[in-house]
């Protein structure tokens, strides 16, 4: 199994635009409104406990959920290593979940299927990376950013 890059973490810091409309993203989703399939991810961070939330486009591939970080190792992804489980919000509906990191080595379909379907919100956290580059440029970029398989409860 490949480790994530761990010597100098890749991770893109969201401009105040962006904040600001995660914030009513997530506030639309916890009122039960999901844009184009995003839900609200809830998880505990690791330091202290609190339940972190943000808005995230849970990615279905080949009949598995996942969660791909476009950002990089952000604090969602830190929190839900230690956590291994979260819960995703739309409204009053909750589900909680089990996370699994994906290898590196495995990323490479999930990333372009994601890519497929995220690239138009997400190709510019991607470096240039899209949907249609080559296989070992998708795997070049995998080690930036961090997959999850979750597994809900429900």
């Amino acid at each position: 199994m490949s480790q994530p890059n761990v010597s100098k973490p890749h991770y893109l810091k969201a401009s105040p635009f962006t904040v600001r409309m995660n914030s009513v993203i997530g506030r639309l989703a916890r009122h039960g409104v999901s844009l184009l399939g995003s839900a609200e991810l809830s998880v505990p961070g690791r330091k202290s406990g609190r339940m972190q939330r943000i808005p995230v486009n849970p990615h279905t591939y080949q009949g598995s959920q996942y969660l791909v970080s476009a950002r990089g190792h952000s604090q969602w992804v830190r929190n839900m290593r230690v956590a291994g489980a979260g819960e995703l919000r739309v409204g009053r509906k909750i589900r909680a979940f089990t996370a699994t990191e994906i290898p590196d080595s495995e990323k490479l379909p999930i990333l372009r299927a994601y890519l497929e379907r995220w690239g138009w919100e997400v190709n510019q956290y991607f470096q240039g990376v899209t949907a249609k580059s080559s296989d070992e440029e998708i795997i070049a970029a995998a080690p930036d950013h961090p997959v999850f398989l979750i597994r809900t409860d429900s």
